[in-house]
């Protein structure tokens, strides 16, 4: 038998159906007008109400109703009430009641709770996923940091938030693939490596100015003796003989030093790409050339001034852009703007960027070019991450211990636990400013947020060592009667875990990652609360076997979420 992916969606079409066929039901008595009928056939709005006192659903149809009835909108709803109430209904409904002006609320029956628990028990890791997306390729392209040195803390916010929003992107049916972009071919990596050579002439000996705009952080220094160790008499003859020659072996030797040192960074903080794409391959490929062989074919391109301009204002860019300085180089535009026509070529039909808090003028001309590409609006979507502030002690943390600049992944990551940082940095809004609290975030107690939902977890995995220890054997709970559930905590349990799918759901289609964060902090709320309140292993084997199957679809609700933020789900703690 096929499963419910989502309850909720299965109770929401059967109460709607419900409500249709009592107010069809109403007409056919005269008890309302038939103009009723045809305008209740065209929808019936169905949602949860903020206060969970007021029940698990609420629809507000009699008030739309109420004209076309020429009754007051609570008669309406005291109607259609009584007409749900009698026999043959919804098996969902256990109560009806009117609220308000004339708002129908629902209290959901004994079925709903079962068929909830069942449903989170027999799906296991699928709980929550569903196929709303239809396997519509998107790429989600974030950090891109420049390959010129360490990953700061926007960074390793913005690997947490990307990552996190492709799992669930992923969860919600799309076809998702994340992706990093090297800027491999511009200037700042000829810095590096003059940067580098620079510290390599001092090394050998050599008097050798170090270059005003270059890079001075004391990793520099550890890449110019890395290069001096491990290409040797190469190096050494070059640098020698042809200084440029010197600069572009050192230029791919800094190169892969720090792609590598990203990529080990990232990978320690549980972050892979699908796939680090290179902006020097776009390049050889010819793409940039073509990309602007295309626009100047649809006059999209004008000379001035002696540089080569795109016509974004056209496409609703507040000025236009230049492709082509006067000195025959491209600006950041042109490249981009081909990566982006490459992905496009690649079958991705959504495309979102996450960006740094100095990337606000980035939107328009990139949203310009897709436009030129003739892609429809909102083809690409870009979140802007705002900065954060690492604090300590309740004081702002300023330097970096290593690289004498910035405050380093890799400095965060020996100071805070790498599930702290992951869900740290995705608990707020994208477009809110973070206050990182590292005090907090080490802390192995409740009032750290996600220790406080990983010990939920581990409490659930430790009740069934102690089921396990007193003899309970798993086929005893395998289907018991939940409709033995009956504290008010038990139910709060059920009505948060049947939210899951649709949370999840909201949290990719907002591209809000915070989302998941909260939720699994609330569920985890209703956790401790119902774990305090009720006895799991208990006298009486009905009570037991009911709570030991509401204890394991929690565990399935937590571990599930937690991997949606790429957090652990420890067993013991």
């Amino acid at each position: 038998m096929q499963v419910t992916r989502n309850i909720m969606d299965q109770v929401r079409q059967d109460i709607s159906e419900a409500l249709r066929n009592s107010i069809s039901e109403l007409v056919a008595a005269g008890k309302l007008p038939p103009a009723v009928e045809a305008q209740a056939v065209q929808g019936i709005a169905l949602e949860a109400p903020k206060d969970p006192n007021h029940g698990h659903l609420a629809s507000p149809v009699a008030l739309g109703l109420a004209k076309s009835a020429r009754m007051a909108p609570r008669a309406v709803a005291e109607a259609i009430r009584d007409q749900l109430m009698q026999p043959g209904h919804s098996p969902y409904i256990e109560m009806v009641e009117v609220a308000g002006p004339g708002f129908i609320n629902f209290r959901l029956s004994s079925k709903w709770a079962a068929d909830t628990v069942r449903a989170i028990r027999s799906l296991g890791r699928e709980y929550g996923t569903s196929t709303h997306g239809a396997g519509a390729g998107v790429l989600v392209e974030f950090v891109s940091a420049n390959p010129v040195g360490p990953m700061n803390v926007v960074n390793a916010r913005a690997a947490a938030v990307g990552d996190t929003l492709v799992r669930l992107l992923k969860a919600a049916g799309y076809r998702a693939a994340s992706e990093f972009y090297v800027n491999d071919a511009g200037r700042q990596v000829d810095i590096l490596a003059e940067s580098v050579f620079a510290h390599v002439q001092q090394l050998r000996g050599v008097e050798y100015e170090f270059p005003e705009e270059g890079y001075r952080g004391s990793y520099v220094r550890d890449i110019a003796e890395k290069a001096l160790a491990d290409l040797g008499e190469q190096l050494g003859a070059a640098a020698d003989a042809d200084a440029d020659a010197a600069r572009a072996l050192l230029r791919e030797f800094s190169l892969q030093y720090i792609l590598g040192w990203q990529k080990r960074s990232l990978g320690a903080y549980g972050v892979e790409f699908d796939r680090w794409f290179s902006e020097k391959s776009l390049r050889a490929a010819g793409a940039v050339e073509d990309l602007i062989a295309s626009l100047t074919e649809q006059g999209l391109t004008y000379e001035q001034e002696g540089a080569l301009w795109f016509r974004s204002t056209a496409f609703g860019d507040d000025k236009d852009r230049v492709l082509i300085k006067n000195d025959g180089d491209y600006t950041y535009v042109a490249p981009d703007l081909a990566y982006h026509k490459d992905k496009l070529n690649r079958g991705f039909t959504k495309l979102i960027d996450i960006l740094g808090p100095d990337h606000h003028g980035y939107e328009g001309r990139m949203q310009a070019g897709l436009k030129a590409f003739g892609q429809p609006d909102g083809t690409l979507e870009v979140l802007i991450l705002q900065l954060v502030t690492l604090l300590r002690d309740g004081e702002p943390v300023k330097m970096s211990k290593r690289a004498g600049e910035f405050i380093t992944m890799d400095d965060l990551l020996e100071d805070v636990p790498v599930d702290a940082a992951r869900y740290f940095f995705i608990m707020r809004n994208t477009s809110s400013h973070l206050e990182f609290d590292l005090n907090l975030a080490k802390a192995q107690s409740m009032d750290n947020p996600v220790w406080y939902i990983q010990y939920a977890h581990a409490r659930c995995c430790s009740i069934f060592r102690q089921a396990e220890a007193a003899g309970i054997p798993a086929s005893s709970w395998a289907d018991p009667d939940i409709a033995q559930l009956a504290q008010a905590s038990e139910a709060e349990l059920v009505r948060k875990m049947a939210m899951f799918p649709d949370e999840v759901l909201s949290a990719a289609i907002e591209r809000a990652p915070s989302r998941m964060a909260r939720f699994a902090l609330d569920f985890a709320g209703a956790f401790h609360s119902f774990y305090t309140e009720c006895r799991v292993i208990t006298d009486d084997p009905g009570l037991t076997a009911a709570r030991l199957a509401l204890v394991d679809a929690a565990r399935t609700v937590l571990a599930n979420s937690l991997n949606l933020m790429g957090v652990s789900a420890p067993e013991r703690m």
